[in-house]
């Protein structure tokens, strides 16, 4: 089994790599360091959880461990697409570069500019940062990036989403084309495909797992839910969420849960704390300092229960996540494996359920389909699952026919007459096809009515307006008028009749 003493790694690095406990690469390192530590491009295919950020910030260190940088001209650059992952990364830094004398600076929003400009102007070798911080930093005059080595693009397929596409390129074009690339990703969308195949020189391919799976150690379950009535829905969704919380117990020692709206965030965070739950909100509107307190007391165990938007699914590494609870299905399918990904890391076994309401179900059927199996049913006391939920339940448990079910549209009556015997048949012809013989007119009556039927009144409508001679469309006359409709006046069609004459 390989080790990182087997990997050619600074002294310095492996010193700090085993007083941080480890010993064993996992395989997306042990595939990924070579090849970085020989200054090729990488391009990493794994599911979270499985040790990304150590693949390149290793061999980083290594190779920043001779030289200096320069005023405003950092030597690598690391580019995330969140915060939390940025500030995440730059940990991982100060934890394996403490040996090493390597300067770093952390570009993310929520931090006055001014501390980011002076770190900057001292020099850094490793820069750390946002898209969005780090092109305002450059459009300010005060970032050069001519002097990157090495750049570093994690979770692309999370910039996808967040569309930072377009700011990702502009940055590749900003720096040396001589560069060495190291490229991670949970998902190969296809325009991460296309950036690869832009930016990326005979990158060197390390894939460790099935695209967009689920880790094996995860237990994975789903309530399906409907709520008594449309208003009432998301206080009796609450409730279920409370249910699965207090169903696990002791066992449940902290969790995420996770939410698709900032505002339903708020809402859930404040209805656990209602009822008693240690719970916290994290989200893209909270001040990053709050976010960043909230952070630390999830991972020191003083906070139970971390709600959270989906800025919270991708790279934030705390180990001893027990449940994810997913009060909401995700509107993409890849971000269900990124949100449950927050359980079972490291080998760790975990447990992640889900709340599925009937507009969600299509949603919760491409999740399936890309996991590429059927996630378990849970029941709960007293929770109402969907009609197409029990049929579906109903169906599973018999193999025999479905019931035949009445209906009062015409085609199921026709079918019901066809099916049914003879004789009740022959019995209900005399009351439905007999004639009924109107009754007999006098001759007054009949000449009384003559005359009405003759007026223009009465006539059909497609029939009113034409004269004997046939103006209008379907009349035997071969001087009509297209285009002129059912009711052309007469005097047009004689001033056509008296052109045609002459």
């Amino acid at each position: 089994m390989t080790k990182f003493s087997d990997l050619n790694l600074n002294p310095k690095v492996l010193k700090a790599i085993e007083e941080a406990g480890y010993e064993t690469p996992t395989p997306i390192q042990a595939g990924a360091i070579p090849h970085a530590l020989e200054g090729k491009d990488v391009l990493g295919i794994a599911q979270t959880g499985t040790g990304k950020t150590a693949s390149f910030t290793l061999p980083m260190i290594t190779s920043l461990a001779r030289g200096r940088a320069r005023a405003r001209m950092p030597r690598s650059l690391v580019l995330c697409p969140t915060r939390e992952l940025a500030a995440q990364v730059a940990e991982n830094f100060d934890t394996y570069a403490k040996y090493v004398k390597l300067t770093k600076a952390l570009l993310i929003g929520g931090v006055s500019f001014k501390e980011q400009e002076q770190l900057i102007d001292k020099g850094v070798d490793v820069l750390i940062a946002t898209p969005g911080r780090l092109l305002d930093h450059f459009e300010r005059g005060k970032l050069i990036l001519t002097d990157v080595k090495v750049m570093v693009v994690d979770e692309a397929d999370r910039m996808l989403d967040m569309g930072f596409i377009p700011d990702i390129e502009r940055i590749f074009s900003l720096t040396p084309f001589t560069r060495q690339t190291l490229f991670f990703s949970a998902t190969m969308a296809p325009e991460i495909e296309r950036i690869t195949n832009t930016f990326l020189s005979n990158p060197e391919r390390i894939e460790v797992a099935r695209q967009a799976t689920a880790s094996e150690t995860i237990e994975q379950g789903a309530v399906f839910f409907k709520g008594s009535r449309k208003d009432r829905e998301g206080s009796e969704k609450r409730t279920v969420l409370r249910q699965l919380i207090d169903r696990e117990g002791e066992k449940c020692t902290n969790a995420i849960v996770f939410c698709n709206r900032k505002v339903d965030v708020d809402i859930v965070a404040k209805s656990l704390k209602k009822y008693g739950y240690n719970a916290e909100p994290i989200h893209g509107d909270l001040d990053q300092s709050q976010r960043t307190r909230t952070l630390e007391g999830f991972r020191e165990g003083s906070i139970r229960l971390l709600i959270a938007s989906d800025v919270a699914a991708r790279g934030l590494d705390v180990p001893s996540v027990s449940h994810v609870f997913n009060f909401d299905v995700p509107g993409h399918a890849e971000d269900y494996v990124h949100r449950i990904g927050r359980t079972g890391r490291a080998g760790r076994e975990g447990k992640a359920f889900t709340i599925v309401v009937p507009r969600d179900e299509k949603n919760f059927e491409d999740v399936e389909k890309l996991l590429q199996k059927e996630i378990p049913r849970v029941e709960l006391p007293g929770v109402k699952a969907p009609a197409k939920a029990e049929a579906t339940a109903d169906e599973e448990k018999t193999d025999a026919k479905p019931k035949r079910t009445r209906s009062r549209s015409r085609k199921s009556d026709k079918s019901d007459k066809v099916n049914a015997p003879a004789e009740a048949t022959a019995a209900e012809a005399p009351a439905t096809e007999a004639p009924v013989e109107a009754p007999e007119e006098s001759k007054d009556t009949k000449e009384s009515k003559a005359p009405a039927q003759k007026s223009g009144a009465d006539k059909p409508r497609s029939d009113r307006g034409r004269s004997d001679k046939g103006r209008g469309r379907g009349s035997k006359s071969d001087n009509n008028v297209v285009g002129m409709g059912d009711h052309m006046p007469e005097f047009i069609a004689l001033s056509f009749d008296e052109r045609r004459a002459s």
